[in-house]
């Protein structure tokens, strides 16, 4: 695998596969990398899903910002029924749209966005349970 620098945040990495430009913003432990509609946080171990999950007591977890971001819809309500996959809300940073989805089956417990509303990063958006 090879990695080069293309400017502005900008990486072309190549494997034996395909070709993949990953974006990176933030500033030193900070840092966000968009690769494949996913988005992985500097300080996670190992890239993970689109979006950062909170556990809490009662198995209920939090649904939460990546990033700065602007929250541009939110397709559930307290209430809905989701399947692991499903999107909750789509999210838009640096110009590019962010579906964050349902780690597992549940239920929306609460909803703490709306649309048009600027949120930052680590903000609970959705609580699920």
């Amino acid at each position: 695998m090879t990695v080069s620098d293309l400017g502005n945040g900008r990486f072309l990495v190549v494997d034996e596969h395909r070709n993949v430009i990953v974006y990176v913003v933030g500033t030193p432990g900070r840092r966000w990398a968009f690769l494949d509609g996913r988005v992985v946080r500097e300080d996670e171990l190992s890239p993970g899903p689109s979006v950062a999950r909170r556990g809490r007591p009662g198995g209920q977890k939090d649904i939460t910002a990546p990033m700065p971001a602007t929250v541009l819809q939110v397709l559930v309500t307290p209430g809905s029924t989701v399947a692991r996959g499903d999107t909750l809300v789509i999210i838009e940073a640096m110009k590019m749209e962010m579906p964050l989805t349902a780690p597992e089956d549940g239920v929306v417990r609460d909803v703490h966005c709306r649309p048009g509303e600027l949120v930052q990063p680590d903000a609970v958006l959705v609580e699920l349970e």
